[in-house]
């Protein structure tokens, strides 16, 4: 059972980690990344769909990103989707495509971005304490029911805290990165 509760637990904490990573993706570097738009909301026909199901892209350039409709008749509703985004662009369009060239970032504005991706890497170790929360309570009332020791509480208690460390610390060091990747020129 204990293991049960531990490993339920280690997966929703990488669940956690790799949400936090998908975080980290949405926010704009120097360089152009489809993961910058690929979850904008564009209404097509009534209806809010991802703009990844609705085009495909490309980078021919490190600031250059190309969004190529797959439904040309799609191609105001996707416009109107990107100058609403938080990002910041104006999309040009040429007919068949639609072009976004990033600009390079204000060295404000990268501080900037650095604060947002801080408080994202932050909102992903709350949850990663939430859930070692939420396995200590299980394992506490495992051992109040008598179906576990507690000496066999004691070792599971220091599995989860190391658990909860490692993936703290795999958030951390992606943190690193992407404040890395955000300061530099």
């Amino acid at each position: 059972m204990i293991d049960d509760v531990l490993l339920e637990t280690t997966e929703k904490m990488a669940k956690a980690v790799s949400h936090t990573q998908s975080d980290f993706a949405t926010v704009r570097t120097g360089r152009a990344t489809p993961a910058l738009v690929e979850k904008i909301k564009v209404d097509y026909y009534g209806t809010e769909v991802p703009l990844q199901q609705l085009a495909g892209f490309n980078v021919p350039e490190p600031r250059v990103l190309v969004v190529a409709p797959y439904d040309k008749s799609s191609m105001k509703a996707i416009e109107k989707a990107i100058q609403h985004s938080d990002l910041g662009i104006t999309p040009s369009n040429d007919g068949q495509v639609i072009r976004l060239v990033f600009p390079q970032l204000t060295t404000e504005r990268r501080k900037d971005l650095v604060r947002v991706v801080k408080h994202k890497a932050e909102e992903g170790r709350i949850a990663i304490r939430n859930l070692r929360r939420t396995a200590r309570h299980e394992l506490e009332a495992l051992e109040k029911e008598g179906e576990i020791s507690a000496d066999e509480l004691d070792r599971a208690e220091k599995e989860l805290e190391k658990v909860t460390h490692e993936h703290v610390a795999e958030i951390d060091k992606m943190l690193g990165r992407k404040e890395q990747e955000l300061l530099e020129v």
